[in-house]
């Protein structure tokens, strides 16, 4: 539970736990550590939804009604949650997903199982729109239009994450809220900043756009041998916000930590996203990030940050709309020796050949020669201009295909197959893999349609 604000003790700390799904399970166990040591008020945040994560989680679901939540939730709080609770130290994070309720259940079961007292655990709901498709149907980009939806989920803010903290949370689970706003709440349940006051909830959210990537703002994502040189990738330390009430805040690391913390290091993050550095719209506030100033500090990894401004928020919200979207179809064989490149080239027009011959010629089908390059040349697995590279010896070919049924699909990684024996020479190693695909387009439904809510999970 957050204490509530006095001037005695003016900064609240946050630290990033995570930056998302994917991200190192033990990353947290140092910013712990660190939030612990400051002797201040503090709160760790776990960033880990994404639109496609949140899609997928909607898809367990529907395979076992008990899931849908973060799956690594365990991995994540298992090294921390005991010094969290005993530190007095509250969690926010997004591990609901597309089951929030059950995330909270699971969280109360490791607190069992780790014999700490009861926590009173915190449900963030109402961004899914789910069961609000008739209303959508008028807002639906014409993409969307006849598919059907997976999920369905509009960005809330912090106000329900602050509701829960101030009446003594130790634990909040959303489910889709924007990333800054996992930040921001604990900012408005420490420092009763008004819903109004556009300047520090700017500010908030900016602190945390700069924590809800974890490493990349330490090092992780800025790194570039040679050029942005980061020592110590290995041990990243994941960001610290040292928040004051006036809004300027410094970010920071733990420290003993790998990683780097300067004025390129946040100029990256900062910018990160970032369409329009005048009008940053997220559902709490719009950002102005056009004049701030940072100010690196002594010491080293430190930053102060400053000069952010705030402008009223909209009057609409985004919302996330992930459908199916068909099939990709993969296949990969590998030639090597003189000529491989050639001989690469030729089996991917073999297979579109096959593919035109066996009624799939509409299938727009991507060559990749891994070994020559697998970004820089077309579709066709050529260089679209004179390029200086020459070709390898040592290629592997990827044909991949968007396809609207399974059967599409299945044709092509016969095909790939079939080069093993029917030419050109010296194939081998091949793999194939059909994925169902989700699709992602997005709309902004009025902020009055949605009616957030949160409460307590026994």
């Amino acid at each position: 539970m957050l204490p509530s604000f006095s001037p005695t003790a003016p900064k609240l700390f946050i630290g990033c736990g995570a930056g998302f799904s994917g991200d190192r399970w033990d990353a947290a166990v140092p910013v712990v550590k660190a939030l612990r040591a400051t002797g201040g008020p503090a709160v760790l945040m776990f960033e880990t939804l994404a639109e496609r994560t949140l899609a997928l989680a909607q898809l367990s679901r529907r395979q076992n009604p008990n899931s849908g939540w973060e799956p690594s939730l365990d991995r994540f709080l298992l090294p921390v949650l005991r010094d969290c609770v005993e530190g007095g130290i509250p969690i926010v994070s997004n591990f609901g997903a597309a089951n929030p309720v059950g995330a909270a259940h699971r969280i109360h079961a490791l607190a069992a199982q780790l014999q700490l007292r009861r926590l009173k655990v915190a449900v963030v709901e109402g961004d899914d729109l789910l069961g609000a498709t008739d209303r959508l149907d008028e807002l639906l980009p014409p993409a969307v239009h006849g598919k059907r939806l997976v999920s369905a989920n509009a960005y809330l803010g912090a106000t329900e994450i602050a509701h829960a903290l101030r009446a003594g949370a130790d634990v909040v689970v959303t489910g889709r809220v924007a990333d800054p706003s996992l930040a921001l709440g604990p900012m408005l349940a420490y420092f009763g900043w008004a819903q109004d006051d556009w300047d520090r909830l700017a500010r908030g959210t900016m602190a945390g756009h700069l924590l809800e990537c974890g490493a990349q703002v330490t090092g992780g994502y800025f790194a570039d041998p040679g050029l942005k040189d980061v020592p110590g990738l290995a041990t990243v330390g994941f960001p610290i916000v040292a928040m004051e009430e006036s809004g300027e805040f410094v970010i920071t690391k733990p420290p003993d930590t790998g990683g780097r913390v300067d004025r390129l290091t946040v100029t990256e993050q900062l910018l990160y996203e970032v369409h329009d550095p005048a009008a940053y719209i997220t559902p709490d506030v719009i950002a102005d990030i056009s004049d701030a100033e940072l100010q690196a500090l002594d010491g080293g990894d430190r930053v102060r940050v400053s000069g952010i401004r705030g402008h009223a928020r909209t009057d609409t919200l985004k919302a996330t709309l992930c459908y199916e979207g068909g099939w990709l179809a993969e296949g990969e064989i590998s030639y090597a020796g003189p000529n491989a490149a050639a001989r690469a080239r030729l089996a991917a027009d073999v297979v579109r050949e096959r593919l035109q011959l066996l009624g799939f010629g509409a299938l727009a089908v991507r060559a990749d020669l891994i070994g020559v390059a697998s970004i820089l040349l077309d579709d066709a697995g050529r260089w679209a201009t004179a390029h200086p590279c020459g070709d390898s010896n040592d290629v592997r070919l990827r044909l991949a295909a968007a396809c609207t049924s399974r059967a599409e699909a299945e044709a092509l990684t016969r095909e790939v197959l079939a080069l093993y024996t029917c030419g050109p020479a010296g194939g081998g190693g091949v793999r194939t893999h059909v994925t169902p695909r989700l699709a992602s387009d997005s709309c902004l439904v009025p902020r009055d349609w949605l009616k957030p809510s949160w409460r307590f999970v026994e």
